[in-house]
């Protein structure tokens, strides 16, 4: 039987993020606990995921969305546009 493989995401930072990304990792990584890049950023989503779930609903995480609902991507640029950002 085949292992349950995790859920991957791409993600796109810009240069400056990605190259302190790798810096912190390389500085602090191991000694804070962090054996990967990924284990690093997954502990800043996590993170963020409660300051949100604090903020918006009530300290409580919301459910689970599954792969495939969302479209995935960056936002077309009349979405953008329309967003002021």
């Amino acid at each position: 039987m085949k292992a349950k493989r995790s859920p991957s995401f791409s993600l796109s930072l810009p240069v400056e993020t990605a190259d302190q990304v790798r810096a912190v990792q390389q500085a602090v990584g191991a000694q804070e606990g962090y054996a990967s890049v990924n284990d690093l950023l997954t502990a800043a989503v996590n993170r963020e995921f409660r300051r949100l779930q604090r903020k918006h609903n009530g300290g409580k995480p919301w459910p689970g969305i599954p792969a495939g609902v969302i479209r995935p991507g960056m936002r077309t640029k009349e979405e953008t546009r329309g967003s002021g950002k």
